[in-house]
């Protein structure tokens, strides 16, 4: 029974409920409990807690809460790892153990899929597993600051602080950064370079930039590796210092196993760098990442260069290709559509099995180093196209390229356009395997498909332990 103690906000807000159990996990990483049968969703909760909770939204069909006191933790809870966690933001479930967090993603797909799709299957396969449930970024991005986030205790001790730090950006609060002790999802040689850049800078008064005033110097630091030992550390300035280049020649000569150093001159006043040149101080400007063929010996080969996209666990991404391969059943005759090829790693993954494969994406440097990979890789059966997917994919554009027998598609979280699913149950492919990092779109996209395609196939893949994301694979066969 949910017991009200006196709020001091109108209405619900502010109110505090005593003895609420969070029931089951929710989207976006939250739990939920119910108050007065009404759905109330708790961030960092875990399913079989017993709670008090704070109203901090208060909806007509639903309220947000905070929770106040633990009384009861639930037996799946573990104690997290990272001393930011709550803070950060970027582990919303590091309190759950991993074999807990697999069985909740593997429930977010088959409620997707049945709930908002309300389409017919055959049966969810267990979800992949990460070998490494921390430590699997292969990519990392922090933001300096003039004026890091401080903790309650901070505020209250009355301490002369200093405000300087490296790290990420607080959920909902893009002006302030926490400042890191360590980051459980990137490397320690990771964690060595970041601290290691910041102890510099603040010993040699290199100017941290202030994020609301977009003054200062030292901007973003990111790191890329792979898992044969290549490392890129890319040093983002706001503006020139004479002193950029001894901090680039302190991180060359203090940490030899960066391969590929650069830096990137940013004056813009927001923190996007992909059009951007990047200059190299040390190294080739890119990295080459190695995947193994799926079905036979040997690796293929893709060059990523320092706003190149790749997936960020590189076990993982072989998993999600590898299962990718493995539904769409070719045999060396289809042609082969990849739909947001992005680098082109899918579509060169698979073209030894394909006849041809015809990828398109919207971002024409990602159209570059597709190319560029298939040239690497000596494949000469793929052909790209870059533009905005619902103007490129159109009934002339596969007139003119071939009828697709297989259709891999690999969407952003906003899922597929509605005039390209119609433009693809026009092209009526035998197969489609469409791969997802948002089950809930996914769902609905399949609901269009449906009239024609019955699903035959559903594989959840875990990419992003200790978060609530997951990704999906579906195959579906032409009626």
């Amino acid at each position: 029974m949910n017991n009200y103690i006196r709020g001091m906000g109108r209405k619900d807000k502010n109110k505090i409920v005593t003895n609420v159990t969070i029931e089951a996990m929710a989207a976006e990483g939250k739990s939920f409990g119910k108050i007065e049968d009404k759905i109330t969703f708790v961030s960092y909760a875990a399913p079989g807690d017993i709670v008090d909770l704070r109203i901090i939204k208060s909806k007509k069909s639903f309220n947000e809460a905070r929770i106040e006191n633990y009384v009861k933790k639930s037996p799946d809870r573990i104690e997290p790892a990272c001393s930011h966690f709550e803070t950060c933001g970027g582990c919303k479930w590091q309190h759950i153990s991993y074999p807990k967090q697999l069985e909740f993603k593997q429930q977010q797909v088959q409620d997707n899929i049945e709930r908002i799709g309300k389409v017919a299957h055959t049966g969810i396969a267990p979800i992949v597993g990460s070998k490494l449930d921390y430590a699997y970024r292969n990519k990392i991005e922090f933001t300096f600051t003039e004026q890091r986030w401080l903790t309650t205790e901070e505020i209250n001790s009355g301490a002369d602080i200093d405000r300087r730090g490296v790290g990420f950006h607080v959920p909902g609060g893009f002006a302030y950064v926490i400042d890191l002790e360590q980051c459980y999802l990137t490397g320690e040689l990771q964690n060595r370079i970041r601290m290691a850049v910041r102890e510099y800078a603040i010993k040699h008064e290199i100017p941290f930039i202030n994020l609301r005033s977009q003054e200062g110097v030292l901007r973003n630091l990111v790191i890329r590796n792979t898992d044969h030992g290549e490392m890129m550390v890319i040093l983002i300035f706001k503006a020139e210092d004479e002193r950029n280049q001894a901090l680039l020649q302190y991180v060359a000569d203090t940490f030899p196993e960066i391969t590929s150093l650069l830096y990137i001159l940013n004056e813009k006043m927001n923190d996007t760098y992909s059009d951007l040149t990047a200059v190299a101080f040390k190294g080739n400007p890119y990295l080459m990442e190695r995947m193994d063929y799926p079905d036979k010996e040997g690796y293929l080969q893709f060059k990523v260069g320092p706003t190149s996209f790749y997936q960020t666990n590189n076990t993982q991404a072989f998993e999600l290709y590898k299962k990718t391969f493995e539904l769409a059943e070719l045999t060396g005759e289809e042609i082969v559509y990849d739909l947001y090829t992005g680098a082109g790693t899918i579509a060169n993954f698979v073209a030894h099995k394909a006849k041809k494969v015809v990828g398109i994406e919207y971002i024409e440097p990602a159209i570059a180093d597709a190319k560029v990979n298939s040239e690497i890789n000596g494949i000469t059966n793929t052909s790209f196209f870059a533009g905005d997917m619902k103007d490129v994919l159109s009934n002339a554009f596969i007139k003119k390229h071939g009828k697709p027998d297989i259709i891999i598609t690999d969407p952003p979280r906003a899922g597929m356009h509605e005039d390209v699913i119609n433009v693809i149950l026009n092209a009526a492919p035998k197969r489609i395997v469409y791969v997802s990092c948002n089950p809930a779109t996914q769902a609905r996209d399949l609901q269009l498909l449906d009239e024609k395609y019955k699903i035959t196939g559903i594989q959840p893949v875990d990419m992003f332990p200790q978060t609530a994301h997951v990704e999906n694979i579906v195959r579906l066969d032409l009626r």
